[in-house]
């Protein structure tokens, strides 16, 4: 990893994306936000880019026809590749359902770890914080993945974790681990 080399206290901080992906309601956004403050305790820069805010700011306008979330893909890839190569680890957390754009988002990053969190339908819409789910079911929302939409599972991520089984905190420190393990970040 020789690209996106920045000095911080010492530190010399190569830039990656984590890039994570499940359904709505999986713990995409838990997960980042505990794991953002372990990187940050390391003293390393990190972004988060979370498909809710950043849809709203980056790509306001855009409906969810698979076009539109596509095009909303590619945005987060853009914005997380340029970050990454410059020094910068960068943590997506958007629900990016479809094989193809992640994998087209794959080829953007010098240096990209894909990250699923696996949860089960059934266990996301009992969860269903945002009550989406059941808007869903309602037919309140088209094209809403995992119900009236495909959610095309990873075939080989870099790193998975099941939410349904680990608490946010034992996912974070297991993608903490393989990051160290694998030499992203020093130990």
């Amino acid at each position: 990893m020789t690209s996106g080399i920045a000095k911080k206290e010492n530190k010399i901080q190569a830039g990656f994306t984590l890039w994570f992906t499940g359904l709505s309601g999986a713990g995409k956004s838990t997960i980042s936000n505990i794991l953002e403050k372990k990187i940050k305790d390391l003293g390393l820069k990190i972004e988060i880019l979370d498909g809710d805010i950043v849809r709203t700011h980056l790509s306001k306008g855009l409906g969810f026809s698979k076009e539109d979330r596509d095009t909303n893909i590619r945005r987060i890839g853009y914005v997380a590749s340029l970050l990454s190569r410059n020094g910068v680890i960068s943590i997506t957390a958007a629900i990016s359902p479809y094989k193809d754009i992640r994998n087209e988002v794959r080829e953007m990053h010098e240096n990209f770890v894909e990250v699923y969190a696996k949860c089960p339908l059934e266990i996301v819409e009992k969860r269903d914080v945002k009550g989406l789910y059941k808007k869903a079911r309602a037919g309140e929302i088209p094209q809403f993945t995992g119900v009236s939409d495909p959610y095309e599972e990873p075939e080989n991520p870099e790193i998975t974790v099941e939410t349904n089984k680990e608490t946010p905190e034992e996912s974070a420190n297991k993608i903490l681990n393989w990051l160290k393990e694998n030499n992203f970040i020093e130990g």
